[in-house]
């Protein structure tokens, strides 16, 4: 569904001409924490009152959400200090658990990720992804960027 001239929401993610950005989510629901991210992104264009894009991806996705309901946390990078066989192995089958597609857990390197634990489980954040074991989510991103804003948001995934 188009919700703005280059703002494109589709059932698992969003593309944006105007920020060239695109995410997708794969796994549990981050529909909120996608929310969060697009009210952000055109939050400078719209003022606090009323922002269409986020608006419009409410409706979309079905989501009632008030935007006093967005929370930021601060990311407390705790990481792993020794990155063996057995770590890399719960975070491929976490990769397996969230179903996406082939071409998709490809693209993922985790010899390269940063890996942190966190209270639920490990966290493997790319350049271009991360991994919330705790949630079994993947969120895949265009650009390195993103990675902080959807870090800002990673407490709005559902069941954390």
């Amino acid at each position: 569904m188009l919700c703005e001239e280059k703002l494109e929401v589709f059932e698992n993610g969003f593309e944006d001409g105007k920020f060239k950005l695109r995410v997708e989510f794969y796994g549990s629901d981050a529909r909120r924490l996608l929310l969060a991210i697009i009210r952000e992104l055109y939050l400078p264009d719209y003022g606090e009152d009323y922002v269409y894009p986020f608006e419009c991806a409410k409706e979309f996705w079905g989501i009632y959400m008030d935007a006093s309901e967005i929370t930021a946390s601060d990311f407390r990078p705790n990481p792993v200090k020794f990155i063996n066989r057995s770590v890399l192995d719960r975070l491929e089958k976490v990769l397996e658990e969230t179903g996406a597609p082939k071409e998709v857990r490809e693209g993922i390197d985790f010899e390269k990720a940063e890996i942190h634990r966190l209270k639920k489980g490990l966290l493997a954040l790319g350049k271009n992804f991360i991994l919330d074991e705790g949630t079994k989510t993947l969120i895949v991103f265009s650009k390195p960027s993103a990675r902080e804003l959807v870090l800002r948001y990673l407490g709005m995934l559902d069941g954390a």
